[in-house]
This record gives structure tokens, sequence and C-alpha cells, in this order.
């Protein structure tokens, strides 16, 4: 919208009529006095303001002083025909974005306008910008943090703040999709090693054959493929933390190096007698039942007590439904984020649905949900919106 204040009818009409043809996608408005203009200016977001300066009631430098205290932002067009530059320079000086004087060389008005209106759609575009910047950051700064106020949850980060200052190294069990990952980040974070790296190793994925030259390194030559002397994970978190995803399928044979390189805090690359000293604090994660791995021969008892100096057990969603509503929100400005999309609210009934639902993957299973929900559900997320997309 745009606001035209002349107090001279005919100028008023040449003014709009320019303006209307020239600027067809903005509304126009018009007022023929000061006192007319403020209240105008008030109730209405402008994106620009043509003033006269001389005019009954208030004059322009009137409404553009009292405007500037409250609406800073909104670009003003001065225009008089007395062609005071004295005026000109007051109405600079109060945050004017130009001044023209009568009659006014319409090419220039209507460059003006147009520069005006493109300086305060950068304005907008930058203050959304802005609030998208908040919320990322607001969205970065929770993205290793346990969310939730559940008894367990609160346990969880009590217990985390107690270990993270120390030396001692963590194995972490749970259910997959539980959060076991954010675990280990949010001891690392806390931890005195938070300015050095925190090096991910997930077990599981890295075929057997491959793991120790993964955990430890290579060097060339050492078998087919070895191209290049390589640093293993162990010593790319010198000084850092080494998170041992999954250890629970690591190979009985890497095992043995691991248990030797935590023993002796060296290790030695595949194809290499050379040990190399380390510093590495080691934080482990397992979804298995380890005691139950060790009675069938698949883990060793001894690497198991070197690992698991504090134990940490990450509890299911099922078992903090209290904190689902928190979770929600959270993935809500993640989702957004990320997919570029509008942020939907979740109606309680909604809410109160998913907290009823059995979670067999955890939280990774609820932020899927949220994700779907937030692309096929409605304005606002039913819980017929819950029934209709969520499979049991």
């Amino acid at each position: 919208m745009i606001l035209l204040v002349e107090d001279e009818k005919p100028i008023m009409n040449v003014l709009s009529s320019i303006i209307a043809e020239e600027f067809p996608n903005y509304t126009l408005h018009q007022a023929t006095d000061g006192e007319m203009a403020l209240k105008m200016i008030q109730e209405n977001p402008y994106k620009l303001v043509i003033c006269d300066i001389k005019m009954p009631k208030y004059d322009g430098i009137q409404v553009l002083e009292s405007t500037m205290k409250h609406k800073p932002e909104l670009p003003f067009i001065m225009v008089s025909g007395h062609g005071d530059i004295d005026l000109a320079v007051s109405a600079i000086k109060m945050g004017a974005f130009d001044y023209i004087p009568k009659p006014p060389d319409l090419n220039r008005l209507l460059l003006s306008v147009n520069n005006a209106l493109s300086r305060e759609n950068l304005i907008q575009e930058n203050k959304e910008l802005k609030n998208e910047n908040k919320t990322l950051k607001k969205i970065l700064k929770k993205e290793h943090q346990m969310i939730g106020v559940s008894k367990p949850i609160v346990h969880i980060k009590n217990m985390i703040e107690k270990v993270a200052k120390t030396e001692a190294r963590v194995l972490v069990t749970g259910q997959n999709g539980s959060g076991k990952e954010l675990v280990a980040h949010s001891i690392h974070q806390l931890s005195d090693r938070n300015g050095e790296p925190l090096v991910e190793v997930n077990c599981a994925a890295i075929p057997s054959e491959l793991i120790e030259s993964e955990l430890f390194g290579h060097t060339k030559g050492s078998f087919t493929g070895a191209h290049k002397d390589k640093k293993g994970k162990f010593e790319q978190a010198n000084g850092g933390t080494l998170f041992l995803d999954e250890i629970g399928d690591m190979s009985l044979s890497a095992q043995a190096k691991v248990l030797r390189a935590l023993q002796e805090g060296k290790i030695s690359r595949v194809g290499d007698d050379k040990e190399i000293a380390i510093d590495v604090r080691v934080i482990a994660a397992t979804n298995k039942n380890l005691k139950e791995e060790i009675s069938q021969g698949n883990f060793r008892e001894d690497l198991y007590h070197r690992l698991a100096v504090i134990l940490l057990e990450v509890p299911p969603l099922r078992e903090r439904k209290e904190d689902i509503p928190l979770l929600i929100e959270y993935f809500c400005d993640k989702i957004s984020v990320e997919q570029n999309m509008l942020r939907k609210k979740f109606h309680p009934d909604a809410i109160v649905e998913l907290q009823n639902h059995p979670f067999t993957g955890n939280i990774r299973e609820l932020r899927n949900i949220v994700e779907r929900l937030m692309i096929l559900g409605g304005e606002e997320i039913s819980k017929k919106d819950v029934v209709c997309f969520v499979k049991v």
C-alpha cells in the first residue's frame, strides 16, 4: 500500500492516476491533511508515503517527524512547491527518502517511488532472513541438546554433566533411534576436549575387512587399493573424542586392536609396525546386550570392562511420552527451515494421539512422522491427520 498525502485536489488526481498506472500491484490510499495522514499511517502497513509539506492541521515535516519515532523504516518522499532548500535538508535529516519540488518532474518522481519501494522490499527480505537465521540459530543451539523434561531424560542430563568433565570412557546403550549419538555429542560438547574434533565411526556400516584400516589407518601398498598412506579415525580424533557407534558389530580382531589402543595409548597403521601415540577419549554405543554377546563369544569381556567405566542407558521414547510435545515443536522448527516450508501447528488432540503411538523406531520415527504430517496434513495438524497418515 502507498499513501499519497496532498491537500490540492488537482495535484492529488494527477499523481494518483500516474502512480496507480505505473505501480498496479500496490493499493493507493489518499489523505488530504496531516492529521488524517498520521491516523492512516498508524492503522495501515504502508510501504511508502508521498507527502506534501505545506498542509492544514499538521504539515508534512510534522507528519514525517512523528512517523519516524514509531516507524523509522517507512520511506517518505516529500513534495513541496516552495523550493525551500532548508526544508529539504531538514526532511532528509529527519529520515525522508527523497525531496521533490513542485511542480514535480514525473520521471524523477516515478524513479524515486521505484527506488523507495525496492529499498522497502530489501528491508523486508532482510528482516525475514534475520528471523530465519534466528530460528536456525535456535535450532542449531539445540542440535546436540537432550530435549525433554521427563524423569528419565533429566537423569540422563544429570549423568552427562557429571561425566563430561572427566576423562572416563562411556558406554551408551539403548534402542535404535533413541538418541545414543546425541548423548555422545552432548558429552563431547561439555568436556574439556570440545575444541578438538569429535570423530564418529559406525562400526555396523563398515565391512569387517576394512574396519581395521578405518580405525587405525594404513600405509601405501599394505593391501589392494591402498594407493597412499591414510590416517585412521584414532589419529583423526587425537586430542578429541572418538565415538564408536554400534560397537557390538565390530569384528573380534578389530576388538583386540581397540583394546590394545586403549591399554597402551598407541596404535599402528595396517602394514606398518611403527607405533603412534594417541590421546583420545572413547565413547562407545550399542543397541545390543553386550553381556549376552560376551557369553556367546561375540564380544571380548576385557574390552567391555575397558569401555564400560560409565554406563548410560538411553530410555525408549515410549518411556518418556511427556517429552513428545517438546520434540514435536523442535522438529517442526527444524523441518520448516530444512524444507523451506511453512511451520504448522499441531492440535492438542493430535499430540495426544501421537503420545499413544508405540514408537518402535523411537525419536527417529517421531521425526519422520512429524515431517510426513507437515507435508501431507492440513494447515493445522489434526487427530484425523495422525490417524490417516501414521501407520502402526
